[in-house]
């Protein structure tokens, strides 16, 4: 007798997972192309106008990651020798390889959570302001991600935003925007993407995690802010040649993929609504399309061991806490199988523990 096929496997680990669809490939198959350094790409060019328009901004680049144009915003905003100012558990501050220290000559000032106990606020930015000083290093930067990793994938709404910025200004400070996930963020809010870009002088964008593509994100500005980037973007070995093959694949998402992603979002309530208190763990309610649970004792690897024996993959963020991702490689019956599976891993790691 022949066995049934196994299920196929149900990677919750993050977005960055996703494969392109045949369409997306067709498209990065059939892109007209050029050298971007030499005289430029048109797929590339097409990509930057667009991303531009939507951030509101009046340019735009494209780079091969999120990281690398996080880092040019930096080289280009703060100071060597001065503090960046950023949310304690953001991506820059635990994802980069502390490339704002080694390639910047900058430090980090962690910001607390604020009123919300979850991402930094306003007031939470003023706070951590350090009064000028003689022993002390200035400020140059404030940034602020949006939606926030780190915090479950939470919003940071246009009117926050606006007074996170206001603060940065009345300290003489400009605002980057890590908006790898802004796409999200936009979805879950109703706001346009200029409205939540409005107050940052540099905004990033990613199209390899909820969009979909496998490469690239694009840093936004104004005109003389992003030609000092493409020189930065140049050093730091970002330059690149027949690029519209890539850019083809971040243009096809912006058109095939964004409205989706509010399945995204409704899948990650759905898993949540499958597991909340399951053995005493608690979600922390989705926003977006990342789940984060809480358990009540320091588990979390043994959940993830049982659920990927079951074919569910997830990531282990501290011994308490596990992540979920919802993307566009999962539809609703995957996600139903999901929450089976990580209910019985829950149940089975707490009831041993």
């Amino acid at each position: 007798m022949t066995p049934a096929p196994a299920s196929p496997r149900i990677d919750l680990r993050s977005d960055t997972v996703t494969r392109p669809t045949p369409a997306m490939r067709r498209a990065m198959a059939d892109a007209e192309v050029g050298d971007d350094v030499l005289d430029g790409d048109p797929t590339v060019a097409r990509l930057e106008a667009r991303t531009a328009e939507l951030l509101g901004k009046e340019r735009a680049l494209f780079f091969p990651s999120g990281t690398m144009a996080n880092q040019t915003a930096v080289g280009l905003l703060a100071a060597r020798g001065t503090e960046v100012l950023l949310d304690a558990e953001s991506h820059l501050v635990h994802w980069e390889h502390a490339g704002v220290a080694a390639l910047h000559g900058v430090q980090i000032r962690p910001v607390p959570a604020g009123a919300n106990g979850r991402v930094m606020d306003a007031a939470s930015l003023a706070a951590t302001i350090r009064p000028d000083s003689l022993h002390a290093p200035r400020a140059s930067l404030v940034c602020v991600e949006n939606t926030h990793n780190g915090a479950g994938g939470v919003v940071t709404r246009a009117e926050a935003l606006a007074a996170i910025a206001d603060v940065a200004r009345a300290h003489g400070m400009p605002l980057h925007m890590d908006g790898a996930r802004l796409w999200n963020a936009a979805e879950a809010t109703g706001s346009p993407l200029d409205a939540l870009a409005a107050h940052a002088d540099t905004a990033m964008v990613s199209f390899s995690k909820g969009l979909g593509a496998p490469v690239g994100a694009v840093l936004a500005g104004s005109r003389g802010a992003l030609a000092d980037a493409w020189r930065m973007r140049k050093r730091l070995g970002g330059g690149m040649r027949q690029a519209g093959i890539l850019a083809a694949g971040a243009l096809h998402a912006l058109d095939h993929h964004r409205a989706r992603l509010a399945d995204d979002h409704a899948r990650a309530r759905a898993l949540a609504a499958a597991v909340d208190d399951v053995g005493g763990a608690r979600v922390v309610p989705p926003e977006t399309n990342i789940l984060m649970i809480d358990l009540p004792r320091p588990v979390a690897s043994g959940v993830v061991t049982r659920a990927a024996a079951g074919g569910v993959l997830l990531s282990e963020w501290s011994p308490t806490r596990i992540r979920a991702v919802t993307h566009l490689d999962v539809d609703d019956a995957m996600t139903r199988r999901a929450g089976e599976v990580l209910a019985r891993a829950l149940e089975g790691a707490l009831a041993v523990a």
